[in-house]
């Protein structure tokens, strides 16, 4: 998962969520920690893209953290939404998978907890696609 979600997701995520993400660039870097990507999405999205920044890469413990620094049409009210994603091995060959975030807004902005619940059921609904595309595909990241 960490492979497939983390360090592949540019190439990964557009081929299998089409129709909700067009693509994944590089802006800046190669990946590594002080890397830019901007995750592009469809006409279908309610957002045109996220400009996000890596922040920590730690393959060894398959951990990311990292920064979204542009969010389309919410820049007037978020300042950023640092995330934290660790993966931890469970069982044989499976993991779970632990995400924090905190929002850090502009003024006096107050974000509902059912607007953070939706983005935390988009994260989740992004992993399950992976997920079944790792099951059916088991050794596409060995």
């Amino acid at each position: 998962m960490f492979k497939a979600l983390i360090l592949d997701s540019h190439n990964l995520c557009p081929k299998l969520m089409f129709s909700s993400i067009k693509s994944i660039e590089l802006i800046k870097g190669q990946g590594e920690p002080g890397s830019i990507k901007q995750m592009n999405f469809t006409e279908a999205s309610p957002l045109k893209y996220v400009r996000y920044r890596i922040d920590e890469l730690d393959e060894q413990n398959f951990m990311c953290k990292y920064t979204f620094l542009e969010v389309d049409g919410l820049t007037d009210k978020l300042e950023s939404i640092v995330y934290e994603v660790k993966f931890e091995r469970y069982g044989f060959t499976g993991c779970v998978c632990k995400m924090t975030s905190e929002y850090r807004t502009k003024g006096d902005v107050e974000f509902k907890e059912e607007d953070i619940e939706l983005g935390k059921d988009r994260a989740i609904g992004m992993y399950e696609v992976v997920e079944a595309y790792l099951l059916a595909h088991p050794h596409a990241y060995t």
